[in-house]
């Protein structure tokens, strides 16, 4: 890897990332994201957050050959337990897992958050539960991107503390910037898991054995919201 070459959805996530924020990746992986942001100045230090060892010491060994260890600090450490109180973090990513996970790590390291730091997160799939944490804990969603690589669709989510905010359940579903913004990409993937929860309408259909009634009415109100949503 070079400066040049993270994988798009991460160029997303860097893009959200402030310039001269105090950064921290958690689930960092092999520290591409913060190396790529101290290498191109957009912050001076970052801290790499692993709970595995695998990847702990990939991202250890990344930081290394980019010789940049006086400038990221690569930790083994549950969620935001690998923030410091010294670090006086403005900035968190959450990349690469999934929505209700992401939800469950700001959960339990709530203690760790000031409320001035900016969240950039991309979830694979959970989004509705994750928008939900962050209406509860009154961050308002400044930005949100969808994006599709390597035949995955995937979202970017963007959120700071504002005080009190409310979503409706369709905003919480689809994203209250992505309903107003409606980019080629968002409405891509809406028309697939469009097509997809009708199969699942389908299927229960001709199931054997009676499929419960709240399942079935889920998915057909999603129908209908996306239905509505791409008239």
């Amino acid at each position: 890897m070079n400066q040049q070459t993270l994988s798009m959805r991460l160029e997303r996530v860097a893009a959200h990332v402030p310039a001269g924020a105090r950064f921290i990746d958690i689930g960092s992986d092999h520290g591409y994201l913060p190396v790529a942001l101290v290498q191109r100045g957009v912050i001076a230090s970052a801290v790499a957050g692993e709970v595995a060892l695998t990847p702990f010491h990939a991202a250890t060994r990344t930081v290394r050959e980019y010789g940049l260890q006086a400038q990221i600090s690569v930790r083994l450490a549950d969620g935001l337990a690998a923030i410091e109180a010294h670090d006086a973090i403005t900035a968190i990513s959450l990349c690469g897992m999934g929505g209700e996970t992401i939800r469950d790590i700001l959960q339990a390291g709530r203690a760790r958050l000031s409320g001035a730091e900016r969240l950039i997160m991309q979830p694979n799939g959970g989004e509705r539960e994750l928008r939900q944490w962050l209406m509860d804990n009154g961050y308002c969603i400044l930005a949100e991107e969808a994006l599709r690589e390597n035949r995955f669709d995937y979202e970017i989510i963007v959120a700071e503390r504002s005080g009190p905010v409310s979503y409706s359940a369709e905003q919480l579903y689809f994203g209250p910037v992505q309903l107003q913004v409606r980019s080629p990409a968002f409405l891509n993937k809406w028309q697939r898991v469009l097509r997809q929860k009708q199969q699942t309408l389908k299927g229960f259909a001709k199931a054997r054995q009676a499929v419960a009634q709240d399942k079935v009415q889920d998915i057909s109100q999603q129908v209908r919201w996306i239905s509505d949503m791409l008239g």
